[in-house]
This record gives C-alpha cells, sequence and structure tokens, in this order.
C-alpha cells in the first residue's frame, strides 16, 4: 500500500514540476556586438557557428549584416566568463536593391526578421510596415566574407488579416523553421479567432512565384518571435508579451482567456512576459504547449532570437531592455533538469 500511495503522490505533482528548468548565463558581449542599435532579431547555428543577424533597418541608415561567433568560443566563455569573444561580421549584399524592388511594388521595407541556413545557402525573412500586405521572404550565398543575396530571388508573402481585413500592428513572419522538404514561416500574431496557420514551402526547389500551404497552428496568445529546432519534428518558440497601449493593445487577450491574461495583467495593470513554447509537428498541423517561463526579472526583454544547443538554448533581445541605457543581451539557459 506505501508504494501504492507513491505513485498516486507522484502523479499528483503539478505539471511544472514535470517540465525542464534553465539557469540563466549572462554572456558578456565585445563592444561592438553588444552595441544596442545591431538590432538583433535572429539567431541560428550553423557550420560549428552561432550567428546573429541585425535587424537591418537601411530605413535607419543601419548597416546589412550578421556577426558569426565560433560555438567552441562560446563553451570556453561558459566555462570562463573573462574570456572575450572574437567575432567576424559578415556584411549582407545586395539587400538595398531588393529593398527597391519592394518600395517598387508599394511595399515599406522594415527590417530582417529571422534566418535559416541550409548549408550555403541562407533565408531571410522579411517584416515590412503595417499598411503593407505582403512580407518578403529572401535568399542569398554564404560566402567565406559575406552573404550575397540572390536579386532575382523576391518571394511575396501575404500577411493573414484580423477579421474585416485589418493588418495586424507590427506584425511580420518572426521565424523560419527547415525541415526535410519544406521551409515553413511563422507569423508573430497567432491569436486569430478562427484556425491559425504556419506557411509551408517546398525547398526543392524554392522559386520566386512559390506558394505556401496553409498548415493548422494551435492558437497561441501574444506573441511568437522566434523559433528553434531541437529535434524530430519538435522545436521551441519564444512566446512574448509587451506590456505597451495603443496599437500594441493588439496583443492583449480577452479576460475571458483567463489562463492567458493572468499572466500579463493583475492589479497594477499589464506588465511585459516571456516564456518558451514547445511546438510539434503532428499529423497535418502544430501543437503548442507551454514549456519554461523566464524570470521576472528577464520578462522586460524584448526577445527576438532563439537557438538551441546542447539540450539548453542561445537567448538574444533586439534592443529594448527594462531600462535605459538600452542594451543587447545574450544568454544561455543553461538545463537544470
Amino acid at each position: 500500500k506505501y508504494l501504492v500511495a507513491l505513485l498516486l503522490s507522484l502523479a499528483l505533482l503539478p505539471a511544472w514540476a514535470q517540465q525542464p528548468q534553465f539557469a540563466v548565463r549572462n554572456l558578456p558581449l565585445p563592444k561592438e556586438l553588444a552595441y544596442y542599435d545591431n538590432q538583433f532579431s535572429g539567431l541560428y547555428i550553423a557550420k560549428n557557428q552561432l550567428f546573429l543577424m541585425s535587424e537591418s533597418r537601411l530605413q535607419d541608415k543601419a548597416e546589412a549584416k550578421l556577426y558569426t561567433v565560433q560555438l567552441a568560443d562560446l563553451d570556453r566563455q561558459l566555462a570562463d566568463t573573462t574570456y572575450t569573444l572574437p567575432y567576424q561580421k559578415l556584411p549582407i549584399e545586395n539587400l538595398a536593391r531588393l529593398r527597391a524592388k519592394m518600395a517598387a511594388a508599394g511595399q515599406s521595407y522594415e527590417g530582417l526578421e529571422a534566418l535559416v541556413i541550409d548549408q550555403d545557402v541562407v533565408y531571410f525573412s522579411v517584416e515590412t510596415a503595417t499598411p503593407s500586405t505582403n512580407c518578403y521572404l529572401l535568399k542569398g550565398r554564404l560566402q567565406a566574407a559575406a552573404v550575397v543575396l540572390d536579386t532575382t530571388f523576391l518571394l511575396p508573402v501575404a500577411k493573414p488579416l484580423a477579421p474585416g481585413g485589418a493588418h495586424i500592428y507590427n506584425a511580420g513572419f518572426e521565424a523560419l523553421a527547415l525541415t526535410n522538404k519544406h521551409l515553413v514561416a511563422f507569423f508573430e500574431y497567432n491569436y486569430f479567432p478562427g484556425q491559425n496557420y504556419a506557411y509551408e514551402f517546398d525547398r526543392a526547389p524554392l522559386r520566386r512565384a512559390s506558394a505556401p500551404r496553409q498548415v493548422a497552428l494551435d492558437k497561441v496568445p501574444f506573441r511568437i518571435t522566434d523559433l528553434t529546432a531541437t529535434g524530430k519534428q519538435h522545436f521551441t518558440a519564444i512566446n512574448f508579451f509587451f506590456k505597451g497601449d495603443g496599437d500594441d493593445a493588439v496583443y492583449r487577450t480577452p479576460a475571458t482567456d483567463t489562463t492567458s491574461s493572468r499572466l500579463i495583467g493583475g492589479p497594477g495593470g499589464y506588465h511585459s512576459y516571456c516564456r518558451l513554447l514547445d511546438v510539434t509537428r503532428t499529423g497535418n498541423g502544430f501543437t503548442c504547449k507551454p514549456l519554461w517561463e523566464f524570470p521576472l526579472a528577464y520578462w522586460g526583454y524584448n526577445w527576438e532570437g532563439i537557438a538551441a544547443y546542447k539540450q539548453g538554448y542561445f537567448i538574444i533581445n533586439d534592443k529594448y531592455t527594462p531600462s535605459r541605457p538600452y542594451q543587447t543581451k545574450l544568454l544561455y539557459l543553461q538545463k537544470t533538469r
């Protein structure tokens, strides 16, 4: 009977006790990488390197660029926090020419939001201004000292619309994922009243006139700001809420959604919030469930990039922090359970 009692008590443990836990490790960045106006908006691991993608806001006279850091150097810094990370800058060539093509089509470029790398091919997603009807996918070639974009490849991806046809404020395709045969784009806002979708493209070959298939996606509150592959058919996404009002209020959940609303509000009003989601491809769709909640001290950072590494994750913010001065912060979430 004692064994039965023990098994029953284990079965009644709260769900959070069965979720993975992580220790937050801060990784000091060299001055050039720590500069807040890099506005990093994506991370990716390939070729034994961590790629850090700048939003590359050309309209603000920013440089189009990636940075790379060797994984071996990141391992060394995790063991020795006094170690200064070496890095390489990779200019992104031809982005201005592609931006001009977007403008000619009546679309307003705002920045790069996600990247994935398939051997020497790099795919980027472009966010456009809220009134623009399309976002874009770009394709380039990874070379030793630069990424060279293909100026003949400019693939429009229509933004999903709210009921009544309104555009969702400040929303684009913030996450990309590669599967065996497909490139999948995830929209930032996935709280539409009907079915929500990810957008899947065939990669063999991906052409500038390719049309996506809609793949069912669970309804997700707040924002999906990036996503990383963690295994066969499994991904981890950043699920972030910014407390702002005005147009940002579209990301608030109604009081009737008590599970979500209690995460972002209280007696003092709304507050920023962030967690990780486990995203799984099952059959013909993607399911999403909570994985881990950021500690309170990290809710106010606008986390925009994630890359899975050694059962943990590298995480980076774009620019915005809970208080000024703004700064770039790179974390490693080290699994402890």
